[in-house]
């Protein structure tokens, strides 16, 4: 991750930029869910509520359009 500065920059500016761009790209979250071991078991249930998630979030999408 990069964030030019300019002359006239102020710290907290830039900062609140670079947060957002960690946040965008998802590094808290990939940390987050690295810090602490999980087996193949864990990771097979979190991506299968995620999925399910997804799909009822894109039905009721289509369902209120």
């Amino acid at each position: 991750m990069q964030v030019t500065l300019g002359e006239n920059d102020r710290l907290d500016f830039v900062l609140k930029k670079f947060r957002r761009q960690i946040a965008k790209a998802g590094l808290f979250q990939d940390m987050k869910r690295k810090r602490f071991f999980e087996g193949p078991r864990a990771q097979r249930r979190r991506k299968d509520k995620a999925a399910a998630r997804r799909k009822a979030k894109s039905a009721h999408r289509r369902e209120h359009q």
